[in-house]
């Protein structure tokens, strides 16, 4: 098992391109499969995630063509079955995605209940009463949900108790071609959800308010072909900025949107930093300043990303002054702080809250990945860290983080991959 090793100490300066978003790539590589005609996504990430969601599609007997610029075409006309195994999805809990797309186009599906990353629980409970709804019937049995519609689903107003990403994309995803019309209410508000509707309406789709609480959406007979591109991963962008930030350095991110990123920016300038922003770029510089600590309170978009929570505890870490950080999003979310203690960080921690006095210098120490953000977080760490330091586990970066090691090396971090 591969480990990252990270000689700390290193000031980062340089230009950073973003690749594609993993949560954005995730759903609408799934609603490839709602479409009559070929359809090619760009801008995919190169992860595993997008590799297993890949492999599922094809396991169902769609023809995918991936072309020199990494671009995917999907044609479904050569679907022969409706199955989503247990072994690829126990590894990514995004497979659920599939759900409401086979039942909506096929008018079945059987979806193995999801596993994932060790952040709580996610109930699948909120897809399965949606879907109920719009008319399906569902069984859980044997470790699946087995989900039959007798003809088209039927529009339905959905109202969601919790807000939930993947149960707005799932019942998004199958409102397209259900009979009239769904209105779905407390609906998620990430961009992700308005990347997926944006895909939805340039297949055909007739979707009102994505990024509000209130998606409406008037069924259609059928959805055709068209290309299209993923929008950056604005939660990689955010990771490279916290870490110039916490080096005290510079960095410039391509191929990214400051307008996604408003609760992370206003934080990065609260800490110190001068930003600077274009039509597709950010950048960030401390002025060799050291981080001021700030409070955080992570809570559904437009608020303050729960997936940033521990690249700021990082930074918080080495800041000026004592930063408060709440989790209301996940519980378990601060497995990464026990292992930050370890490279010597301050850290008090009292159920979802954490308060964090920074120190001057962390010191290095082997440390695990045990989440994909919490894993971010402690390569930030080994960054501000006097020595080498070693993570164990990282296939967690690997999930989420495209040729993470180079992109640091390319701002002049030492870093590299070393066989487990």
């Amino acid at each position: 098992m591969d480990k990252l090793m990270i000689e700390g100490g290193v000031r980062l300066n340089g230009e950073v391109r973003i690749s594609g978003a993993k949560n954005s790539a995730l759903p609408i590589l799934a609603a490839t499969l709602l479409a009559d005609e070929p359809i090619t996504i760009c801008n995919l990430p190169h992860l595993h995630d997008i590799t297993t969601m890949l492999e599922l599609i094809r396991r169902m007997g769609v023809e995918l063509t991936i072309d020199e610029k990494l671009s995917v075409e999907v044609d479904t006309r050569t679907i022969k079955e409706f199955l989503a195994p247990y072994e690829l999805v126990k590894t990514m809990r995004a497979s659920i995605l599939v759900l409401g797309p086979l039942l909506a186009h096929y008018g079945e599906a059987e979806v193995s209940l999801p596993g994932g990353c060790a952040i709580g629980s996610r109930p699948v409970d909120l897809h399965i009463r949606g879907l109920e709804a719009m008319g399906a019937e569902i069984k859980v049995e044997d470790g699946y949900i087995r989900a039959r519609s007798n003809g088209r689903l039927k529009g339905a107003k959905i109202f969601f108790d919790v807000v939930t990403v993947t149960g707005t994309e799932n019942i998004l995803m199958a409102a397209t071609l259900a009979e009239g019309q769904s209105v779905i209410e407390n609906a998620a508000r990430e961009p992700e959800v308005v990347d997926l509707a944006n895909c939805l309406i340039a297949m055909g789709a007739d979707i009102q308010g994505a990024g509000t609480d209130t998606i409406i959406v008037n069924g259609v007979e059928s959805l055709k072909g068209c290309r299209y591109s993923v929008m950056p991963d604005r939660i990689e962008t955010g990771t490279f900025l916290v870490a110039a930030a916490a080096t005290r350095g510079y960095v410039k991110t391509k191929n990214t949107r400051a307008d996604i990123l408003d609760a992370v920016l206003l934080k990065l300038k609260e800490a110190g930093a001068k930003i600077e922003t274009g039509e597709d770029w950010i950048s960030l510089d401390m002025e060799g300043r050291r981080p001021k600590a700030v409070n955080i309170t992570t809570a559904p978009y437009p608020a303050f990303p729960t997936d940033m929570q521990a690249q700021f505890a990082a930074l918080n870490a080495v800041a000026e002054g004592v930063g408060h950080i709440k989790e209301t999003i996940f519980e378990n979310r601060f497995m990464h702080m026990q292992e930050m203690i370890r490279l010597g960080a301050n850290i008090l921690i009292d159920g979802n809250s954490a308060t964090i006095e920074g120190v001057e210098l962390l010191k290095s120490a082997p440390v695990m990945a045990t989440d994909l953000r919490a894993s971010a977080s402690l390569v930030i760490a080994a960054l501000v860290a006097d020595g080498a330091t070693v993570i164990d586990r990282i296939y967690h970066i690997d999930r989420g983080y495209e040729c993470i090691e180079e992109k640091f090396q390319m701002m002049g971090a030492k870093v590299r991959r070393i066989p487990g």
